[in-house]
């Protein structure tokens, strides 16, 4: 008698977590279909949902956490629009959508994990950062672009090693993301690797470095590139003028400035004659008609004389 009462007990029970689980595969499945219902409404570009757009972002960032594993899924969309629309209301959401756009990092679609990298950038949870960090070493270059980026913004010095690090990276999107999150965080150390980083290839990472290096500490920069200008690549004395002309009336700068100005190359000599004209606008010694008077080379004269030219449109 009792093992039938056990045997009914226990079939009862199996009943009643079946019926809990089909509730709640109903209740997940509705949830999904109020979220996809308004997402087109939300991502959509026709004049005739224009008045609705908003109110249905909006509806779905209200659902919270519950909305957000549809939403990364969604990430998978090939639609800058609909890429920016989730975007647009995991930022809405916030930090409570933090832990499960972390556990979103481990997926293997590479492309999820990476625009989840950008969001939780964007949301700046500091309990993303270790997460963020253990991805920098992504096979997919995507990945590590969003990443190291995420981390600049976040602004957390945990990450300062590996965003170092990153601009060693073999793609220059990645060293990129590295020089500017590098400024983000004031990496003081990482002043000798962005200097390096200002003759690299690509375009976006040594002038992303260039402005990095402005947000560093002035000794500190000035001292590694009075090491650098005479570097064998022109990129890295042409930009370390560039910087150097920012710090406006510091001798030391000028004077570093002034020994470029001497160079073999006319290309050189037009980036130190503009960066002085820059950093020393009042010229109390006559140097900038002096320095454009004694030019031998065209094209490194129309610089210095067009520079000249702005200066006088300045004052």
């Amino acid at each position: 008698m009792r093992r039938q009462y056990v045997i009914a007990a226990s079939f009862g029970l199996f009943i009643l977590f079946g019926s809990m689980l089909a509730v709640g595969a109903a209740a997940q499945a509705g949830l999904e279909q109020r979220v996809d219902s308004l997402f087109v409404i939300a991502s959509s570009g026709e004049v005739k949902y224009r008045d609705m757009v908003e109110p249905a972002i909006e509806a779905i960032a209200a659902m919270g956490v519950d909305a957000v594993p549809v939403l990364i899924d969604k990430f998978a969309t090939r639609s800058a629009r609909e890429r920016l629309t989730i975007t647009n209301i995991l930022k809405k959401i916030g930090v409570p959508a933090v832990p499960l756009l972390v556990e979103a990092l481990s997926r293997s679609d590479g492309q999820i994990v990476q625009r989840v990298c950008a969001v939780l950038g964007d949301i700046g949870d500091t309990a993303a950062v270790g997460p963020l960090m253990a991805v920098t070493g992504h096979s997919r270059w995507q990945v590590r672009d969003q990443a190291v980026g995420a981390l600049g913004k976040i602004g957390d010095r945990r990450a300062d090693s590996v965003v170092m690090a990153a601009l060693d990276d073999a793609i220059g999107e990645v060293r990129k993301a590295a020089a500017v999150s590098s400024g983000m965080l004031t990496i003081g150390a990482s002043a000798r690797k962005l200097v390096h980083v200002l003759g690299d290839d690509f375009y976006g990472a040594r002038m992303s470095a260039a402005h990095s290096l402005l947000s560093l500490d002035t000794v500190t920069v000035k001292a590694v590139l009075a090491d650098s200008l005479g570097s064998a690549n022109h990129f890295v004395g042409d930009l370390g003028c560039f910087i150097l002309s920012e710090y406006t009336g510091d001798d030391q700068a000028l004077n570093l400035l002034y020994s470029q100005s001497a160079s073999s190359n006319a290309r050189r000599r037009a980036h130190a004659a503009v960066g002085i004209i820059k950093a020393d606008p009042d010229d109390l010694c006559g140097w900038h008609q002096l320095l454009v008077d004694r030019e031998s080379d065209r094209l490194a004269r129309l610089k210095m004389q067009s520079a000249l030219k702005s200066l006088k449109n300045e004052e």
